[in-house]
């Protein structure tokens, strides 16, 4: 049977919620042992249950998301608004489903007794960052200095995010017409030009003869380029999610001349900025440097990282461990030096941050500009190889011609 108690926890809070027992007596004993102080225990009904709403549908919450969130959740304490009525505001004018939903129920939990950050967590859709900032904010009593720095630090993962997309939707565009001028070429304009020079004799040059062969083979085993290109897809994205394949990825990420410094640059700005972060609300720099570790989309970098803090448990200044792992810059391991002589870490770090990110933005640019002229040539040698397959037999034609 399912009973719903009433208890308070250790520091005197009110927490309610559902047991399933065979009797009212053991839920009490249950909740004493896990040092509860149990008020009620009755039957449960639909006026005491629990009600959680379920995560509904709709797209995983972005950056921009929750920066929104935060801002406006620091806006209304600020204005003196409690916890559970900015909750309900926030649920109510949310735009992102899932996100809303997560929001009404972490307002059920609160208003149940559990904290923000206990709340949150249960919900399995907000970041873990963002949970260990409220944590340490409810701590320290200072929720919404906690709140603006995740709002900032929301608001640049979104700008960069905004400048990667922008910077790849010219090449996709790019590949995607070029995908659909070889299957036209191939499927439409050789197959004619096979039937006009059949119709006059005339031998087909080696390089005609392999674009004929193309076009036959795309044309009457379509669905076999098809499930080549269906399984490389679904195979590179499978191997993605390996330990291999994310070191592979990783290691090309760092040594491609195209994308090593935006890697790098990008990595060591979401360094910066979220140990700045962490530090700020007074999250330990072992814990700290752990979380930023997991932060890291570099499986290398990552590494490094959960490395560093090894080094620190151990009593290492953290610009050590940066210094050696080779994978920063020498400018972030020289402020962080300065910034434990100084006893300011958190402020260099968010001075390097706000550089970093400005340098994130320029090499963005930078990938863009030299991806174009690539695909540029890239095209016009695939539209160059087909259209001299189509010329070469004219070329031919023309020489037996001269020859009579």
């Amino acid at each position: 049977m399912n009973y719903a108690y009433t208890v308070l926890d250790k520091s005197g809070n009110q927490k309610k919620g559902t047991m399933e027992a065979d009797a009212p007596e053991k839920v009490s004993s249950q909740l004493k042992s896990e040092g509860y102080v149990v008020l009620a225990v009755e039957e449960a009904n639909a006026l005491n249950t629990e009600i959680k709403l379920s995560a509904g549908a709709g797209k995983k919450p972005s950056a921009r998301d929750f920066s929104i969130m935060c801002r406006q959740f620091e806006s209304m304490l600020a204005a003196g608004v409690t916890v559970i009525d900015a909750m309900n505001m926030l649920g109510a004018q949310t735009e992102n489903n899932r996100l809303r939903v997560a929001i009404k129920n972490a307002q059920i939990s609160v208003e149940k007794g559990d904290s923000l950050a206990v709340a949150m967590e249960n919900e399995k859709i907000f970041p873990s960052l963002l949970i260990k900032m409220i944590r340490a904010g409810e701590a320290s009593g200072s929720l919404e200095i906690s709140l603006n720095r995740m709002a900032t630090q929301f608001e640049k993962d979104a700008r960069t995010t905004a400048l990667i997309k922008k910077a790849m939707v010219y090449p996709i565009v790019v590949l995607i017409v070029a995908a659909a001028v070889v299957v036209v070429m191939l499927v439409v304009v050789i197959p004619n030009y096979v039937d006009m020079f059949a119709d006059m004799g005339v031998e087909l040059p080696m390089i005609t003869k392999m674009v004929v062969a193309m076009s036959d083979f795309l044309i009457h085993k379509w669905y076999i380029v098809a499930g080549v290109v269906g399984i490389l897809v679904f195979g590179i994205k499978a191997a993605s999610k390996t330990d291999t394949g994310q070191y592979i990825i990783g290691k090309l990420g760092l040594t491609l001349p195209v994308l090593a410094d935006f890697t790098i640059k990008s990595c060591t700005a979401r360094f910066a900025r979220t140990l700045s972060t962490l530090l700020a609300a007074g999250i330990g720099l072992v814990d700290a440097v752990d979380i930023v570790a997991d932060t890291m989309d570099n499986v290398l970098v990552r590494k490094a990282m959960k490395d560093c803090r090894e080094e620190v448990m151990l009593g290492t200044p953290l610009s050590q461990p940066l210094e050696q792992s080779g994978m920063f810059p020498p400018m972030v391991y020289q402020m962080t030096r300065i910034g434990e002589e100084s006893g300011d870490v958190e402020g260099l770090l968010t001075k390097l941050a706000d550089y970093y990110e400005e340098e994130v933005e320029m090499a963005t640019q930078s990938l863009m500009a030299a991806m174009e002229p690539m695909i540029i040539v890239l095209l016009a040698g695939i539209v160059g190889f087909l259209v001299g397959a189509c010329m070469a037999p004219m070329f031919t034609m023309y020489q037996a011609l001269d020859s009579l």
